[in-house]
């Protein structure tokens, strides 16, 4: 599991995360929500080690994040920023291929081929995988950007953000391949979403922020109601039930 105690961080003299204390459950996809600003994606990249936190800590299956090796990390957490610019010309399988750099060190074995192999079918790419990513439209790229995560072959994967500029069908389809990760494979998926009815219906536990503070964490179910979202969005948000799922109605709130 992923323990986060007590974690702080100031820019200048503003808390933007302040005092965060939460468990991120093995097996699980927990979503992360909130409005603009509330200090979601700061936490999730303390977590990930890619920002330094000023006080509290991280423990990833009872290892400080500070103190493992860097590549102990890799094979454990792998994490999607919000963007992904790179400066090469790449093809979809050369990009997938990174994935493995925590075992391969750049020399890829017959094991590492396989794997690489695995992702790019699971996130159907393998037609398209001696194409360049500048030819690809942008849930293309994304698919090929997470097929490289999977390749990294995690336990626990940490998405900020992935469904940004993304259109509805492909929104849909990650987000399905996401919980087939944790239903399939078992991976534990942490994930940053601005729209909480994908929150709603693909997740298992949510965590709600609110000015750099946790207001809510628990179970979807609890979560995805009305009381609790007024309280987090400052907004009533009626919920209907749509083919067993909990809808947010707040387009017209």
């Amino acid at each position: 599991m992923i323990q986060v105690k007590s974690l702080t961080k100031f820019y200048g003299k503003k808390a933007v995360v302040e005092d965060v204390t939460v468990t991120i459950q093995p097996g699980k996809i927990t979503s992360f929500i909130g409005p603009n600003g509330a200090g979601k994606s700061t936490l999730l990249s303390m977590v990930s080690r890619l920002l330094h936190a000023d006080t509290g800590e991280v423990l990833v299956n009872q290892s400080n994040v500070r103190l493992m090796k860097s590549n102990d990390f890799a094979k454990s957490v792998s994490i999607l920023k919000q963007s992904n610019y790179m400066n090469v010309r790449l093809t979809i399988r050369e990009l997938v291929s990174f994935g493995r750099f925590p075992y391969s060190k750049g020399r890829l074995t017959e094991e590492d081929e396989r794997m690489v192999d695995q992702s790019l079918a699971y996130m159907h790419l393998t037609e398209m995988q001696d194409r360049f990513l500048d030819e690809l439209s942008g849930g293309q790229r994304q698919r090929a950007f997470i097929a490289m995560v999977i390749a990294q072959d995690t336990q626990y994967i940490l998405l900020d953000e992935p469904l940004n500029n993304l259109d509805m069908k492909h929104s849909v389809q990650i987000m399905k391949i996401l919980r087939r990760l944790v239903d399939e494979l078992g991976k534990t998926v942490v994930i940053v979403l601005h729209d909480i009815n994908f929150a709603s219906v693909y997740s298992d536990w949510i965590v709600a922020m609110k000015d750099g503070k946790v207001v809510k964490n628990g179970p979807t179910e609890e979560i995805i109601q009305s009381e609790a979202l007024n309280e987090i969005y400052d907004m009533d948000i009626p919920i209907q039930e749509v083919n067993n799922c909990r809808i947010c109605v707040y387009f017209n709130s």
